[in-house]
């Protein structure tokens, strides 16, 4: 597999859209173009192959389920995970002759990700960074009274800093390094160490998305039980992940009726009692 420089410059804009909130929107960008398993789909409608697209995008989503930004800290920037990292792991996945759903694709894909993440800080900085200069503009023109220039400041400069930290280095990475990539193939063969310690590495690299989604959402042992229901219903019913998500829907939609209902009655005692007490006061 190799990419043009037409498909490497799609995959550009796609970045420049899903890098940080700005561009496409925290929802449609930062939140959804950005994701690994968006992006997934995109590079595999880009590239022409679809199912490893997708299947390297599922890969990768596992180490970041739990991803969050708190205050701008950012430990690892999923736009470049997605349009940099997927793109290249497809390229090592074809190089190395592996089936899009062996469990060494996936696991040569999350390790891949995981080094482009790393990389993709410092362009997430270096964005942030650059921004302040149009903020110190925007600043300048509120002082002079200039209030027509923001526009420009919020619609149009932002541009530049995302071309030169989101659209250059994807065009530049995807372009280059998806022949360093094939070139590997002679000098990592399969059997080697190095290939087995990539392979070792992405397996064991879910473990900590998992484990920093517990760390968000258990606050007490019994919140480990619904947490183990999925695991059971594959094991037991050999159901799929889409068989048990729409199972643990159909309990979450049970779970919100029945809060709804008891903070209703709680609404609605609370309101007695106060009428009682207004009543007790009128007397």
């Amino acid at each position: 597999m190799t990419i043009s420089w037409i498909q490497a410059a799609i995959l550009g804009l796609f970045a420049s859209l899903s890098s940080m909130p700005g561009m496409g929107g925290s929802s449609i960008g930062n939140y959804t173009l950005g994701r690994p398993l968006v992006g997934g789909l995109v590079c595999g409608i880009v590239l022409g192959d679809l199912k490893t697209g997708i299947m390297a995008g599922v890969a990768m989503q596992l180490v970041y389920i739990a991803l969050v930004t708190p205050g701008g800290t950012v430990s690892a920037d999923v736009r470049a995970v997605s349009y940099i990292g997927i793109p290249l792991a497809m390229v090592a996945i074809h190089s190395q002759g592996l089936s899009a759903t062996s469990a060494d694709a996936a696991n040569l894909a999350k390790s891949m990700g995981t080094l482009v993440g790393t990389v993709g800080t410092v362009l997430f900085y270096g964005t942030a960074t650059m921004n302040l200069v149009w903020q110190h503009i925007g600043w300048k023109a509120v002082e002079k009274g200039d209030f027509k220039k923001l526009y420009a400041v919020d619609w149009g400069m932002p541009w530049i800093s995302h071309f030169i930290f989101s659209f250059l280095p994807t065009l530049i990475m995807c372009k280059l390094g998806a022949d360093a990539v094939t070139a590997l193939k002679t000098a990592l063969p399969m059997d080697g160490i190095p290939m087995k310690t990539l392979f070792t590495v992405g397996s064991l690299l879910p473990c900590v998305g998992i484990a920093i989604l517990l760390k968000q959402i258990v606050e007490k042992p019994v919140d480990f039980v619904p947490f183990f229901v999925g695991f059971t219903l594959a094991a037991s019913l050999g159901l799929n992940l889409v068989s048990s998500a729409v199972i643990s829907l159909i309990f979450a939609v049970i779970f919100y009726e029945i809060a709804s209902v008891r903070n209703m009655k709680v609404a609605a005692a609370t309101a007695g009692s106060a009428d009682f007490d207004d009543d007790e006061e009128d007397i």
